[in-house]
């Protein structure tokens, strides 16, 4: 996988940084609000099966690796869990997965397992792809190393997905599906020309259209890392960490 990163996401960041999803639930603290609820929502929806990916690796079963990622997260949406954390250094890939950790570690009583379907459970979680999806993907040494590299593939997914919306909305649906695999492939790997005979264009324009393509999957990564971030600064760190993840 590659994608093209340059000195620039960090300041591109900066504008977004007052109002990304983390910060949102930070400022909110012990207080429940409307924009902290759907902030702190959209963010396990998105990042929910590196969690169960992380149980399943650390021996449990498929049963209860679904039982204790929906307890966690029933525990964690109700309870406040940010006390303590810091709004300059929080990163919320980091604070979920320490949360789960204490949680396996010093909360879960299986007498008190809260069934699939029922609890107070506010995410609707897909358990039907989730074993087989972590089945394939199983092939790294540490639980810890298959969260990381998850929460890399789930992160990648969010931003294909606001990058195809964007493209259906502006008409361009069939050149997007014709170009996004120059979003991941090496280059060179792809002849544009291919490309351009598919979609009955010069093979210029081509490039024009896969260079924008690349722009704005780009701005969009550095967006979706910076709603799990309270300071830009971090980004590129991040980013690094996220994409050395699936060398683990």
């Amino acid at each position: 996988m590659t994608t093209e990163h340059t000195n620039s996401s960090t300041g591109a960041a900066r504008d977004i940084f007052a109002t990304t999803h983390w910060t949102v639930v930070l400022a909110a603290g012990q207080r429940h609000t409307p924009q902290s609820d759907t902030a702190l929502e959209e963010l396990c929806n998105t990042y929910w099966f590196p969690l169960y990916a992380y149980v399943r690796r650390r021996g449990y079963s498929k049963e209860d690796a679904e039982d204790l990622t929906q307890a966690f997260f029933a525990r964690f949406l109700e309870k406040n869990y940010f006390d303590g954390l810091s709004a300059e250094r929080g990163r919320f890939r980091a604070f979920l997965l320490a949360s789960l950790k204490h949680f396996l570690a010093n909360e879960w009583d299986k007498s008190q397992r809260q069934k699939r379907g029922g609890g107070a459970m506010h995410l609707s979680l897909d358990w039907q792809t989730a074993d087989t999806q972590f089945q394939v993907a199983a092939n790294v040494s540490s639980p810890e190393q298959e969260f990381d590299r998850e929460w890399a593939v789930a992160l990648l997914e969010k931003v294909i997905e606001r990058l195809q919306s964007e493209c259906q909305s502006e008409g361009r649906a069939g050149q997007f599906e014709s170009l996004k695999v120059f979003l991941t492939a090496g280059k060179g790997a792809v002849p544009y020309a291919d490309a351009a005979r598919t979609l009955g264009m010069e093979e210029t324009a081509v490039r024009v259209a896969v260079h924008r393509l690349r722009k704005r999957y780009r701005q969009l990564l550095t967006d979706e890392i910076a709603q799990t971030l309270c300071d830009p600064g971090q980004v590129d760190e991040e980013m690094r960490a996220l994409f050395a993840a699936f060398g683990g």
